[in-house]
């Protein structure tokens, strides 16, 4: 067995049980690393527009937290997909969710300073984490069969499940936390983070080796040109219309569930719900967005990208309608809406990214997923932003109806990209 050192420089072909026994130990690295995240993104969406609430004093500026920290995760995804373009996942990875464990901690003391500068500039780099997070998915495609990348980014997304389903029901214990330690209580969530972000860092950093992504390009290069990837009728670019379309259903499903997402505490909030309330229904969402996903990634594998796809579309309008219709003192019907609204973010996503890598030439690929990342965390930023303007000139219930709307709009894109293939 060679040592892993020796298996991402060899200039040979790696034999297929190495390929093999490579990616069982990536992917338990990235499910130990993708349980810590989960820990550390949920602060952020649980209080993020609350304490920006709280700091500035108005509704209609509550949405800036999920628009900076989603700002700052486009920066990061960007560097990210270049570090591990040039250095490997590792290095990339770890790095991310560093320096999403240093913004954390510049928001607890934003908080106890009372600087809103601060704060913002802390969620900018707080980004990094949440984008960390999601470039870990694609860690577990470096490696796997054609056939099983969606059951491989299934894996790294529903790794995140303890974490982020946990963080927000601690929002009360932190709080409490937060405040013995002189802090105001909607701090303790970001200490959380701190821990969580950092740990994970240090997890890859350490342990993600071999790395999967140096791995696999040292054996296409060796094994070129390589079964089941890019060949002859692959454009010049490198890219296909998969790839495109993957990049608009993961665009257009992020912006739906980050507006709606977004402005539901504030909405609860105004409704007298309690935050144990608000850290009930963001853990119920958060599940959803995460949980699911070991049967999207089979039904991924087993029926296809396009329909998965297609019923994160109407997923997302239902969620929409219900989330609009709802009365808004009902927790219970609150919790239904967020839920399908997790749902369906989850299906786009493992469906999205599964589209993505089938359309992209490997030489080029986490190049391509970086910038695509940025995409998508610069929509959701948008929506953060814009989300608070609706609210604040209209109300939630058009907020939810557009967002759901919205989401049908990928669905052309879907029909063309499968024509333009066809045609190549």
């Amino acid at each position: 067995m060679r040592s892993p050192h020796a298996i991402e420089h060899t200039s040979d072909a790696v034999p297929e049980e190495e390929l093999a026994r490579v990616q069982r130990r990536t992917l338990r690295v990235v499910v130990a690393s993708q349980v810590l995240g989960g820990a550390g993104l949920a602060a952020g969406v649980t209080v993020g527009a609350l304490l920006a609430q709280q700091m500035l004093g108005s509704d209609g500026l509550a949405g800036i937290p999920t628009a900076l920290f989603t700002l700052g995760s486009a920066m990061a995804a960007y560097l990210i997909g270049r570090i591990t373009q040039r250095s490997g996942r590792r290095l990339g990875l770890g790095l991310g969710f560093l320096a999403g464990g240093a913004g954390a901690i510049g928001v607890v003391v934003a908080a106890a300073l009372d600087s809103v500068a601060l704060l913002f500039l802390s969620l900018l780099v707080y980004g990094a984490g949440s984008a960390t997070n999601l470039q870990a998915r694609y860690a577990g495609t470096d490696l796997a069969a054609p056939a099983r990348r969606g059951t491989a980014i299934s894996i790294a997304m529903v790794s995140t499940t303890l974490g982020a389903v946990a963080g927000p029901n601690l929002v009360e214990p932190l709080g409490g936390v937060a405040v013995q330690l002189g802090l105001p209580a909607l701090a303790g969530p970001f200490l959380l983070a701190a821990a969580a972000y950092l740990t994970a860092g240090v997890v890859l950093v350490l342990l993600l080796h071999p790395d999967p992504f140096l791995v696999a390009r040292r054996h296409r290069t060796a094994a070129a040109p390589a079964a089941g990837e890019a060949g002859a009728s692959a454009p010049r670019s490198g890219i296909r219309g998969a790839a495109y379309a993957g990049a608009a259903v993961m665009v257009l499903t992020q912006i739906t569930m980050t507006a709606v997402m977004t402005m539901t505490p504030v909405h609860m909030h105004a409704h007298h719900h309690s935050l144990g309330d608000i850290g009930i229904v963001i853990g119920v969402h958060i599940g959803a967005m995460y949980l699911p996903s070991l049967l999207t990634g089979t039904l991924v594998d087993r029926y296809g990208r396009a329909p998965v796809a297609v019923a994160s579309s109407g997923i997302l309008l239902l969620a929409g309608v219900t989330a609009a219709l709802i009365p808004g003192d009902s927790l219970a019907g609150v919790i239904v809406a967020l839920a399908l609204l997790g749902l369906g973010w989850n299906l786009g996503l493992i469906s999205g990214t599964a589209l993505v890598v089938d359309g992209t030439d490997p030489a080029i690929r986490a190049r391509v997923q970086g910038a695509l990342d940025v995409l998508v965390a610069l929509a959701g930023a948008g929506a953060g932003v814009l989300s608070g303007v609706v609210v604040a000139s209209s109300n939630y219930a058009s907020l939810s109806i557009a967002g759901g709307v919205l989401a049908l709009l990928f669905l052309p894109v879907l029909a063309w990209a499968r024509r333009a293939d066809s045609r190549t």
